[in-house]
């Protein structure tokens, strides 16, 4: 834990705030009494930086006996990081991982060529009341990394690194910012944080970035005179130096960016790749359901049922 200059706030004013590109609101999905709302992609923006989906799931209160059940389903061309504030999710992978997603943790899974996982609320916990609130990102691979092979890497919440300031406390989930690093590897250059601030505490953005963008999950916050409340996602001109500030009730932000991809992305389904054939080849494993000697495998421990693949 440690205090940097790097988060003295300047405080854009006027028409700085012209420095906002793009102001997304998530379209809103009920998957029956659990409400999931989806930044990215958006008929405007497919990509902030590397990452290529940003999904709010909750919060959700779920009753005994209740809970995610996200059967086996496959995944090409992406990273996936699930950032939970409440609950837990228990995944299990086809690498043989078996681990449990808590709230400030990093699960990073990397799809390569293909990974297939289940995401479940099991066991002694779904005899539990429990509540779930987080985040689900996709970051897309560049090229020269769709047909790596698939990984996993766990970070647990006290060995990622926290970066303090006056009114302002800032978790670095991936990548870098701020003078720090992470220890998860990525093959872009990117960043993902949490940050809290106290009413009226201000922030800056890191500006060594490319693409940056900014999602307020709880408060609100200001730039050059507008609000923003939660549930919006801003996204901002490249080299701009600019800030934000939190108001009367303070701000929980996720702050994401980094370096833009060598092309656009095509997504599928779970499926991310920089062409369509890529796309087409991974659906075909995926129907043939050959899961000894095939592309894609099912989790150990999680092979009695598996998400079919969609008709359209």
């Amino acid at each position: 834990m440690s205090w940097n200059p790097a988060l003295d706030p300047h405080c854009p004013t006027g028409d700085e705030v012209d420095a906002i590109e793009t102001v997304i609101v998530p379209r809103a999905r009920d998957l029956g009494g659990f409400e999931v709302r989806r930044a990215l992609p958006a008929p405007k923006r497919q990509m902030v930086g590397p990452f290529i989906f940003f999904d709010q799931m909750g919060p959700a209160e779920f009753l005994t006996g209740e809970g995610i059940d996200v059967r086996p389903h496959p995944h090409i061309g992406l990273s996936t990081v699930t950032y939970l504030l409440k609950g837990k999710i228990h995944h299990r992978d086809s690498l043989g991982t078996d681990q449990w997603i808590e709230p400030g943790a990093v699960n990073l899974m990397t799809a390569g060529r293909g990974i297939t996982h289940s995401e479940r609320a099991d066991g002694d916990y779904r005899q539990e009341r429990k509540d779930l609130f987080g985040i689900q990102t996709w970051m897309a691979l560049p090229a020269s990394h769709e047909d790596s092979g698939a990984a996993f890497e766990h970070v647990a919440k006290a060995d990622l690194p926290v970066i303090e300031a006056e009114g302002k406390r800032v978790r670095l989930v991936l990548g870098d910012a701020y003078g720090e690093r992470t220890s998860a590897q990525h093959p872009s250059r990117m960043f993902y944080a949490d940050a809290m601030l106290e009413a009226g505490a201000a922030i800056p953005l890191p500006d060594d970035h490319e693409d940056r963008g900014v999602y307020v999950l709880e408060g609100s916050v200001e730039i050059g005179g507008d609000t923003f409340e939660a549930g919006r996602m801003m996204v901002f001109r490249p080299g701009d130096r600019l800030s934000l500030r939190a108001g009367p009730q303070g701000a929980r932000l996720m702050l994401l960016g980094g370096d833009t991809l060598e092309g656009p992305r095509y997504i599928w389904w779970n499926f991310v790749a920089s062409s369509k054939e890529r796309i087409d080849a991974a659906k075909e494993a995926w129907r043939e359901g050959d899961w000894e000697h095939g592309r894609f495998q099912l989790p150990p421990g999680d092979r009695a049922e598996h998400i079919p693949l969609p008709d359209r």
